[in-house]
């Protein structure tokens, strides 16, 4: 898809780029112009922002308004020499944008529009994980990630499986894991299933989970001996996005005029 590129001499590059395509540019009277199949355009003037060139179609056809929703790219680099968790993003303007971020450790993270929320003149939202199943490697090393230990059995049913643990010697599932964890097993992390339900009642010989099998996994779960571990919910209880810098890619589909001042965001140093 063809661009158009402004220069700014105060920035001394290429900031911004723009979807309407033009034959020809030109400035007049304090108004933009640009030309197009023959026809002349003024920009800046019309209600409805992001639409150039309307196309006309067939008789009895209403014409084409191509919108393109606004984005923006920037990048979050202070401290570059430390590894940071980029927890937030608040947004300092009239109208809250989707956000996309991108760290060199952890590959995505994300927020929807409908997730900010206005707080004195800001929106602010947290910043989840991509949340993708199975986990892939960029999750391995975080803390939300934790071991159980090694099954005593696994029990398959119909779209389910009972994992069950030693209560002697002792294999305690913990208070941690909860309903909606993703379990995997073996060193390789490989995903087993979403915990549907967490029994441990040492008195009667209880100490299993159970999880649903019914998302689409690579390979079968061994029903010998085998190590397990979790990882928490990456959307619901997201630790941000982890790495020495920040990629992040706004946007929105507003077709009238807003106003964005800054995009920041709240970040804590890593203690790996």
């Amino acid at each position: 898809m063809f661009k158009t590129l402004t220069y700014s001499p105060n920035a001394q590059g290429w900031p911004s780029f723009y979807s309407y395509n033009p034959d020809w540019m030109i400035g007049m009277n304090n108004y933009f112009y640009s030309f197009k199949g023959g026809n002349l355009y003024r920009h800046s003037v019309n209600i409805k922002r992001n639409t150039f060139y309307t196309t006309w179609c067939a008789q009895n056809v209403p014409p084409l308004d191509p919108f393109t929703p606004t984005g923006l790219i920037s990048v979050l680099n202070d401290l570059p020499l430390e590894n940071k968790l980029f927890k937030t993003m608040d947004l300092v303007g009239d109208a809250p944008w989707s956000a996309t971020l991108t760290t060199d450790l952890q590959y995505t993270g994300y927020i929807e529009q409908a997730w900010f929320e206005r707080k004195e003149a800001t929106w602010f939202a947290f910043v989840r994980n991509d949340g993708a199943i199975p986990m892939g490697p960029q999750e391995y090393p975080l803390r939300s990630v934790n071991g159980i230990g090694n099954s005593l059995s696994v029990v398959i049913g119909a779209g389910t499986a009972t994992i069950n643990f030693s209560i002697n010697p002792l294999i305690a599932i913990g208070s941690i894991i909860s309903i909606g964890d993703i379990v995997y097993f073996s060193a390789g992390a490989i995903g087993a299933g979403i915990v549907t339900s967490v029994i441990q009642n040492y008195p009667l010989g209880d100490n299993y989970i159970v999880i649903d099998t019914t998302p689409i996994w690579t390979i079968p779960i061994p029903t010998q001996t085998e190590y397990f571990l979790f990882s928490k919910n990456s959307v619901a209880e997201s630790h941000g996005v982890l790495g020495h810098y920040c990629l992040f890619s706004l946007s929105n589909n507003f077709d009238t005029k807003i106003e964005l001042f800054s995009a920041e965001s709240e970040l804590m140093k890593s203690y790996p």
